[in-house]
């Protein structure tokens, strides 16, 4: 006995022992076949860190276990800003022999805690999560060859997990919050059942901005017979229950390629009003528990038909409610006599051709009965004959359905009945009054409320034509802490109505705000308007204004809107507004664009078309002016969103409008910048932004600049400027300005400063950069004063030479002509003298730090070192060497700043070095010009080369179109013809006279 419990206290320690020290000896082998799946199969980038990275034997004994702590998935392109998968844990149970082999290693289990997962679908259907790269290498979907890893999984499990979706191409978003889910099924087996238990405390499902189910709890048990082979999947035996509806699926799924073939029916497995009550949106509460109802239901629905890129599968469901009853604890009276007959169905999956038929509604809220009646078929056109009658107490109201923190009371009375069709053209006979009388509203978060809330208001159409619409609120008013607001509106037709309005009182939106609060947003201030206009829409847009009516007053005192969209903010302090027909004079409006203070006064015109109409420009001049603006609170990225520091982005140039801006800022801030005491002229007009005469301090120089700015292409925004810069260090360019860093990087190595008058055109990259290899321009660089010293190429030259002189020099007043030619400096010829050395320097540079640049020097002769002195004797002869005072050396200079490459390539006696450098630099500048119109044409070619391809694919797609037309008439003339000779022959008629 003592041996065997020593051996097995032996085997226990191996086995612990084998436990540690296995995970080592396989971590590294296990990471990179991940890490070569992760490449092979992911389009996306899969981060997470090395030491994030862990293997265990004990925790899926025996099993080996590979977890990865804090892994994300991040999308390409469209969402390189979104995360598909944030995930703090991720745990695989491999199967130990398959690791141990080496083959591939085999998946069994997948646990997921606390993952968020976000699925985006944006309007042109593109899927971020479409993030697989197929293996184009096998044979077959099924080979598994080529992989790494073998998904032979039979269980999965995610923990208290977050699910958001969004598809922006419907638009339909769901959410899922604290997500329980566990999975199992053999997948090495190719016919299976599969078993899932699926809860979740909160589901949101939202279409087109409405909730239609609000945070429900779910609770699903599914059984699926799973056939691989055939991509089947059957619904076995299953339950779903969604707060208190619990209902069923059968039926089956196919998937035999990219098409879903789909054969499913689902219905509610209990019959009670209660079921469905609680998944309306804000009846299922903490106290719904307490709720009283009564009634029967039934509800059932299908989904049949095809899925695929150009289809939808048919859909429909049906719901009754016979008798339903509900009445909270709380409140005095309840909703009785519910009764709903409903159906919606489409047979064929075109959206177009669904029918929404309610048969019947009804209920009676306390003593106030609602009835309607609606039958919808198809979407465009529609076709709708339905009515709605409701006469309700508010009051009344309240003591059925609990409204938190609010008292309301008046008498709403709706009477509207609608028959015809809805389309571009036509609209339904309409007769329907909605009329509020003595309306009142408090809320517990505003002491004071609405009073003496009225509203008569109708909408007429007697003959089914659009321009025959007439929409009249013949009166609104009410008091909102004793300020009164009243007005009117009447439009007559739809495609070009005719208005006639009127506003007057005292609008407090902070108080309207607390009664009423905005989701999204924050609003707050107070209006005092008197505005009248009376017209029509299409004299707007021909900006006939003589024929419009329009006048009025307006002042708005501490205005203040933040909202999702707009999360910088505006405040308006103070403003006051005058109206007529033409335009708005704005008068002392101070306040602030996000935290940059702003004042402002000016001319606005054609506001009413800017208002009314589609693609019209609002007009204006405006004075404006700042203390401190930041405009990097404005910088917003390829998608419109508002850009931190850190995210690249560009500044839009706002569409509609045609205004002039007279701008005078003390500081404004952009990127890094402080530019002082800015002054000058914007004009906006096509999303394009004119400067004129803009002036400003930064850096401890003075800048004048005018130019463009265009952001038709947000994605390819374009510039040009003319840029007058004076007394600027070299340095302070080189640290701050991209361009210089770039095209002139010996900037960095100068100490002095410069002027320069520079003319550039070029496109802007999404981090407000200049694409270089767009850059074309011209100017001169004035030299004020640059001492040069410890600059490499000149360090090169004088050991080259043996001119020690050239090592250290200053240059002073000295201009210098270039050009920028597709992204590349070309710097004109220019002279210098150092002591007794004459020089001459011209050349070129690109983006990629290259240089190409020659030197002459024209020196004395007894000068020139031995070296060289016996270089050109073999080039000029000995003579003549021997007979000159002076000598010219030509020397190329290449390589990059930091590294150059300088060489002798030449020499003259008689040649001036402005001539021997003039006719190089020149060759240069043809050479980089001749570039790049072989570059642009290439570009206008492969355009038109597309231009054309697609032109003739349309072409042949019309001839085929035809042809198939043609034949199918022809098609149809034989059968007719042969159709008509097996008639029998025509009988005589007897019965007429001669006969």
């Amino acid at each position: 006995m003592r041996k065997v419990i020593i051996g097995f206290f032996i085997f226990l320690a191996v086995l612990f022992a084998a436990a540690a020290i296995l995970p080592l000896l396989f971590k590294d082998k296990i990471k990179q076949a991940l890490d070569k799946q992760i490449a092979q199969s992911i389009d996306a980038r899969v981060v997470y860190q090395t030491n994030d990275v862990s293997v265990s034997l004990l925790r899926h004994f025996p099993n080996l276990s590979l977890s990865v702590d804090n892994l994300a998935i991040i999308g390409k392109d469209s969402f390189q800003l979104d995360t598909l998968a944030q995930i703090p844990s991720f745990n695989m149970g491999l199967n130990l022999m398959s690791v141990i082999s080496g083959d591939e290693l085999k998946v069994n289990s997948i646990t997921l805690d606390q993952p968020v997962i976000h699925l985006v679908v944006l309007k042109s259907g593109k899927a971020n999560w479409d993030i697989y790269i197929p293996d184009t290498t096998a044979t077959t979907p099924a080979d598994t060859a080529a992989s790494d890893f073998k998904m032979a999984i039979n269980q999965w499990e995610v923990n208290s997990g977050t699910l958001f979706y969004d598809d922006l191409s419907i638009p339909f978003g769901m959410a899922a919050y604290h997500v329980n889910h566990t999975g199992s099924g053999d997948f090495e087996q190719n016919v299976f059942d599969m078993v899932s238990h699926t809860k979740a405390d909160g589901v949101t499902m939202t279409y087109n901005g409405v909730n239609y189910i609000e945070n429900a709890k779910l609770d699903g048990d599914v059984a699926m017979a799973m056939n691989l082979n055939k991509s089947l999947y059957t619904f076995k035996d299953n339950r779903i229950r969604l707060n208190e509806l619990p209902f069923t699926f059968n039926g089956s799924i196919l998937m035999p390629d990219s098409t879903i073939d789909l054969d499913l029916a689902f219905k509610a497995t209990e019959t009670d009003f209660r079921n469905v009550l609680s998944v309306v949106p804000g009846m299922y509460t903490e106290n719904f528990d307490d709720i009283k109802t009564s009634g029967k239901l039934s509800f059932d629905g299908y989904v049949k038909g095809r899925y695929s890129e150009t289809s939808m599968p048919g859909f429909g469901t049906e719901l009754k409610v016979i008798d339903g009853m509900f009445k909270y604890p709380d409140l005095p009276d309840a909703a009785r006599n519910i009764n709903v007959n409903m159906r919606v169905d489409n047979k064929d999956g075109i959206v177009d051709n669904t029918v929404v038929d309610i048969r019947q509604l009804h209920m009676d809220l306390g003593k106030n009965p609602i009835d309607a009646k609606m039958l919808v078929e198809g979407l465009n056109p529609m076709k709708v004959d339905g009515n709605v009658k409701a006469n309700v107490d508010l009051a009344e109201l309240t003591k059925v359905y609990p409204i938190e923190g609010m008292i309301l009371r008046g008498l709403l009375r709706v009477n509207g009945t609608a028959k015809g069709t809805y389309s571009e053209k036509s609209m339904p006979v309409i007769d329907a009054d909605l009329n509020l009388a003595n309306g009142f509203v408090k809320s517990k978060d505003f002491p004071a409320p609405i009073q003496h809330l009225n509203v008569v208001s109708n909408v007429r159409n007697t003959t089914g034509n659009t321009d025959d619409t007439r929409i009249n609120i013949e009166n609104f008013n009410m008091t909102l802490d004793g300020e009164p607001l009243e007005g009117r509106v009447l439009v007559e037709g739809i495609d070009k109505p005719a208005f006639d309005a009127r506003v007057k009182g005292i609008l407090d939106l902070t108080k309207l705000t607390k009664i009423f609060p905005q989701e999204g947003m924050t609003v707050s201030g107070r209006i005092n308007a008197d505005v009248a206009a009376k017209g029509k829409l299409s004299d707007v847009e021909a900006e006939k204004y003589n024929n419009v009516i329009a006048n009025g007053t307006m002042a708005i005192n501490n205005l203040n809107f933040v909202s999702e969209e707009l999360p910088q903010g505006i405040k308006i302090t103070n403003a006051n507004a005058v109206f007529n027909n033409e335009r708005i004079n704005l008068q002392n409006m101070s306040g602030y664009l996000g935290k940059s203070d702003i004042q402002a006064n000016g001319i606005l015109s054609n506001y009413l078309g800017y208002a009314l109409a589609d693609n019209q420009a609002l007009r204006g001049n405006f004075n404006i002016s700042s203390n401190r603006f930041d405009v990097n609170e404005w910088m917003v990225d390829d998608e419109g969103a508002p850009a931190d520091q850190s995210t690249p982005g560009v500044v839009e140039v706002p569409a509609n409008l045609d205004v002039t801006l007279n701008m005078n800022a003390k500081q404004v801030l952009y990127t890094d910048f402080k530019l002082n005491d800015v002054g000058g002229r914007v004009l906006v007009k096509n999303k394009i932004a004119k400067l004129e005469q803009v002036s400003f301090n930064m850096l401890g120089a003075t800048f004048a600049t005018s130019g463009s700015y265009n952001t038709q292409s947000l994605q390819h925004p374009l510039f040009d400027m003319k840029l007058n810069i004076d007394n600027l260090e070299f340095k302070e360019a080189f640290n701050n300005f991209n361009t210089v860093k770039a095209l002139a990087p010996i900037a960095g190595l100068l100490d002095g400063r410069f002027s320069t008058n520079f003319s550039f055109a070029g496109e802007l990259g999404q981090d407000m950069i200049p694409v270089f290899n767009t850059l074309d321009g011209a100017g001169i660089i004035n030299v004020i004063r640059a001492a040069v010293r410890n600059v490499p190429i000149v360090d090169k030259i004088s050991s080259l030479t043996h001119f020690e002189e050239l090592k250290t020099f200053v240059v002073e007043n000295k201009k210098i002509d270039a050009e920028v030619v597709n992204g590349s400096l070309v710097v004109k010829p220019f002279d210098l003298k150092v002591g007794n050395t004459e020089m001459t320097v011209g050349g070129t540079n690109n983006v990629n730090g290259q240089i190409d640049y020659v030197t002459a020097l024209n020196v004395p002769a007894g000068k020139v070192g031995r070296e060289l002195n016996t270089r050109l004797a073999s080039l000029l002869g000995n003579e003549q060497v021997q007979a000159s005072d002076r000598v010219t050396l030509k020397l190329n200079v290449g390589g990059t700043l930091t590294n150059p490459k300088v060489g002798l390539a030449g020499g003259s006696v008689k040649t001036q070095a402005k001539e021997m450098v003039k006719e190089v630099v020149q060759n240069k500048l043809d050479n980089v010009k001749q570039q790049a119109r072989d570059t642009l044409q290439a570009e206008l070619t492969k355009r038109k080369l597309e231009v054309e391809r697609k032109a003739q694919e349309e072409l042949d797609k019309k001839r085929a179109e035809a042809e198939k037309q043609l034949k199918q008439k022809a098609a149809d003339k034989v059968g007719g013809f042969l159709k008509g000779l097996s008639k029998p022959a025509a009988k005589p008629d007897t019965t007429k006279a001669g006969n």
